[in-house]
């Protein structure tokens, strides 16, 4: 089963990190509080997020520069950011946010409904990842089995691979109905482009998945998961 994902929420005014825990509530995730960029990044240092919403006006370091140092971590550099800000200086700040590698840039004061909306699909994408990664790693223990020893708790390969199919089905149909969901000129391009992305995971999988049933020759390969 796959648990809550975390969503980090930066901001240094406490008023604002209250409201935007009302507001996201509703997703039922766990919501992690920073107060500054520092405090941000040692948050990533240790937990998985599937989304960081990041002030961009912020004391000492700023949402741009917290931005760039997420970036540039391998660890950090897919997660999702949306930046919040309460001044708009016009195209060129916004450019710089998309920039420093942000996937939404929104003014405030914002539609908390449009906000959770946002939030609420790389949160969906992020679960789907998780699921994905488990059933890679109990394909994994089949191809590395190779036969008898590739039973997993006492289950006969036959079974097991069974199991991972009826499994990796569920995760396709999930995927499959969020990627109609994005379907339309409004959705974000991030979202859509990680939703393709996870796709094509998915189906590399299924494909070495499809190559252990009987009679193929077993001899595939697990697609990377990167």
């Amino acid at each position: 089963m796959v648990q809550k994902a975390k969503i980090l929420l930066v901001d240094d005014r406490p008023e604002n990190l209250l409201a935007l825990e009302a507001i996201l509530s509703a997703l039922d995730q766990t919501l992690v509080r920073a107060s500054s960029g520092e405090e941000a990044l040692k948050a990533l240092l240790t937990d998985d997020f599937a989304v960081i919403l990041l002030d961009v006006q912020m004391p000492g370091m700023d949402g741009f520069e917290t931005a760039a140092h997420i970036k540039r971590r391998e660890r950090t550099r897919d997660i999702p950011i949306i930046f919040l800000t309460a001044i708009n200086h016009g195209p060129h700040h916004t450019f710089r946010g998309y920039a420093a590698g942000a996937v939404d840039y929104i003014s405030k004061p914002f539609d908390p409904w449009v906000l959770r909306a946002k939030v609420s699909v790389f949160v969906e994408l992020y679960m789907k990842n998780c699921q994905l990664r488990e059933q890679a790693a109990l394909l994994r223990l089949q191809l590395e089995g190779g036969g008898g020893k590739g039973a997993v708790a006492g289950r006969e390969p036959a079974g097991l691979l069974a199991e991972l199919s009826a499994r990796l089905a569920a995760v396709e149909e999930q995927a499959e109905a969020l990627s109609k969901q994005l379907d339309d000129d409004s959705a974000d391009a991030a979202a859509v482009a990680t939703a393709a992305h996870l796709e094509r995971k998915l189906t590399g999988l299924r494909r070495a998945l499809d190559a252990l049933e009987p009679g193929t020759g077993g001899g595939a390969s697990l697609p990377s998961q990167n």
